[in-house]
């Protein structure tokens, strides 16, 4: 049968090449993305996408390919675009301490988007499986909202190890304590309003307590272990990290930020991501997810400018065709489109809103010419046998234009998206 054309290359090559996908349920039975097995190959980390947060599409779908890479393709490790500090919590809960309900506990102050319901799948795993699944964080603390969640593990560790350095981490804290909040949304303009010294303060004591953990290792391993060691380290490499983001962004609304200078949190993403990796099992694989402007190995420009280097850019340059970048992407319906507002909650009220149809060199324009429902295209293989592709995907309401084939490695497509319904924390 002919294959027919729609102008488009790209949309005649997912006509012929697309799989189709019969479920968004969760709990349905995944036979429908055993193609996926063949596409992901090898990847020893598999990142899953989506163009905007607080999405039920996304979210069903994260769970049903969490499920098959973990039941099907032997996957053990969750990592998730949420603290690095805060995940060990979590990561005991998932493996069965403490009672079903303590999770809200755990998750209180900060913005879980995505997350409840896959760590609850894990942890109800966990009690049949053979091989548990461990949860993983990544991020910088609090996403950036506050650098108390990595201080305090910091502090912690100093009482045991290094007490003389106690006086400068209780007055990083002090500091840090003065701007917190749920998110970056809240705590950023907050630090921009601290006087210039406070700012240069903990910036100046967080690199003196950095060089020192480094430079002193042997004295602090002597005195622990270097598994605790190497968790304290790599919490205090956050709150520089999250510290260094503060001024970035201060610097970008203020249209002095230097190029790519908000890349701080997603290298420290990678970083975090290897840095589990390497202290894994041998043959350990990751389900990684993030946001696809994240996930994605193109950087990222906006006006042309070029902003920031993504977590999967550099996971890309460590791990070779080892990482894997599925993004999640509709064709319609609606999002949450986050607006800033420093009075919520969090910074940001969530407002629902109407997608617009699809821009003409679109990824999503190509599936709607392509007359295609819920499909998973492997994006590896059209950019062998496709010329030019897309140059544009949705992010929230808008596009951010990129090499859609360079930037991703799969893509599935859901026709329409809606705006999960558990959003009051965010208003509130």
């Amino acid at each position: 049968m002919p294959v027919p054309s729609h102008g488009d290359p790209f949309a005649d090559w997912l006509h012929s090449h697309a799989v189709p996908l019969a479920h968004l349920d969760p709990d349905a039975p995944l036979d429908d993305l055993e193609p996926l097995r063949g596409i992901i190959g090898g990847a020893r980390v598999v990142a899953i996408g989506e163009h905007s947060h607080f999405v039920r599409e996304f979210a069903q779908l994260r769970r049903r390919v969490l499920r098959f890479l973990a039941e099907r393709c032997g996957f053990t490790v969750l990592a998730f675009e949420y603290g690095f500090s805060e995940g060990f919590p979590l990561d005991a809960w998932a493996q069965g301490e403490g009672a079903d309900d303590d999770l809200s506990a755990h998750l209180a102050g900060t913005i879980p988007i995505g997350l409840e319901e896959p760590l609850r799948w894990v942890r109800r795993h966990n009690r049949t499986a053979p091989s548990p699944v461990r949860f993983a964080g990544i991020d910088i603390p609090a996403a950036g909202g506050s650098l108390l969640p990595a201080l305090e593990p910091v502090a912690g560790y100093l009482r045991r190890v290094d007490p003389d350095v106690l006086p400068a981490v209780e007055t990083a804290m002090r500091i840090a304590e003065s701007f917190a909040g749920g998110s970056g949304a809240v705590a950023a303009p907050a630090w921009a309003r601290l006087a210039a010294a406070e700012q240069d303060a903990l910036s100046a004591i967080l690199a003196r307590l950095l060089i020192r953990f480094r430079a002193v290792r042997p004295l602090y391993v002597s005195r622990g272990d270097r598994h605790d060691y190497d968790v304290a380290l790599r919490s205090l490499e956050g709150a520089c990290h999250a510290d260094y983001s503060f001024r970035a962004m201060a610097d970008l609304f203020a249209g002095t930020g230097l190029t790519a200078d908000t890349s701080a949190r997603d290298a420290y993403m990678a970083g975090s991501v290897r840095w589990h990796l390497e202290r894994s099992e041998p043959g350990t694989r990751i389900v990684l997810v993030a946001h696809n402007a994240h996930i994605q190995k193109a950087p990222i420009s906006f006006n042309g400018r070029l902003t920031g280097f993504p977590m999967g850019q550099y996971l890309r340059e460590a791990l070779g065709d080892e990482y894997f970048a599925l993004s999640l992407t509709s064709t319609a319906g609606h999002i949450a489109e986050m607006r800033r507002d420093e009075n919520a909650r969090f910074g940001f009220t969530l407002d629902d809103t109407a997608l617009e149809p699809p821009e003409p060199g679109s990824v999503e324009a190509a599936f709607a010419d392509a007359g295609l429902g819920l499909a998973m295209a492997d994006l590896r293989r059209a950019h062998r046998e496709v010329t030019g592709g897309p140059d544009r995907i949705r992010m929230q309401s808008t596009y951010l234009h990129t090499p859609v084939l360079d930037a991703f490695d799969g893509i599935i497509d859901t026709p329409a998206s809606t705006v999960a319904g558990d959003l009051e924390g965010a208003h509130a």
